[in-house]
């Protein structure tokens, strides 16, 4: 899939490096540079799919601009100040990428995004020509040990996963008490869909679909707080945004 995107930064040696690795990307076609942000606004139309957007600029900042871009096309910001990741995910940037940049995180932000349209293309695809095949399902449970049996979790239940050592506590919708189980966070990682869980802290697991907030090294889910590591707040950001 070939992304057409447009570049907006009021550094001109800025805007001709990001040039320089849109060129050097055989997917992303360049549909535009700007200094100006009113500028660039008035050629972003529905058939840009990326929009790569300098954060701090005169006039008009890129959060501003962010707000007033029309939904198919989608951000990677473009910064050299780092407290803005929060803020970019808050307009549902899809990555920010951090200055100086180098090509292969631009790639990597450029790759992920042409991910994130060839999975909403496929969705599209999906709902207008359903496939009624039976096909293999994940199972919606797992077994862990408890005391000296088998008990069976199902993931829907699954609110949060606390380790601690060769224990974890499984905090589960409807219950006052969480399971402890006889394994390690690691291990019961693996039996998880990624899909629906992921690793925040060295200590926690949670159910993405059951964050109820989020508040920069903190989350809240069934009002209790986790605190979110910062190697991981990023993936966590990009899988709720």
């Amino acid at each position: 899939m070939i992304l057409n995107c447009i570049l907006v930064d009021d550094e001109p040696l800025a805007l001709k490096l990001l040039a320089n690795f849109v060129e050097r990307t055989p997917f992303l076609h360049l549909m535009g540079t700007y200094l100006d942000p009113v500028e660039a606004l008035q050629a972003i139309t529905p058939e840009v799919h990326l929009l790569f957007l300098d954060i701090q600029m005169p006039g008009l900042t890129g959060l501003e601009l962010s707000r007033m871009v029309p939904p198919p096309t989608r951000i990677i910001f473009t910064t050299a100040y780092k407290e803005y990741a929060f803020e970019s995910y808050q307009v549902q940037a899809l990555h920010y990428l951090l200055k100086p940049i180098s090509y292969p995180l631009f790639l990597e932000a450029a790759t992920r995004a042409r991910s994130h349209f060839e999975q909403q293309s496929g969705m599209e695809v999906q709902a207008s020509h359903p496939d009624t095949s039976a096909g293999e399902a994940s199972p919606g449970f797992i077994f862990v040990k408890c005391e000296y049996k088998l008990v069976r979790v199902d993931l829907d239940d699954i609110l949060y996963i606390s380790g601690m050592k060769d224990y974890v506590r499984i905090a589960l919708r409807g219950q006052s008490r969480p399971l402890t189980a006889l394994t390690t966070l690691k291990g019961l990682e693996e039996k998880l869909p990624p899909q629906r869980f992921l690793r925040v802290h060295r200590s926690y697991i949670v159910a993405i679909d059951k964050i109820e907030s989020l508040e920069r090294n903190r989350l809240t889910i069934a009002g209790e707080l986790i605190p979110v590591a910062e190697s991981s707040l990023e993936e966590l950001l990009h899988r709720i945004s």
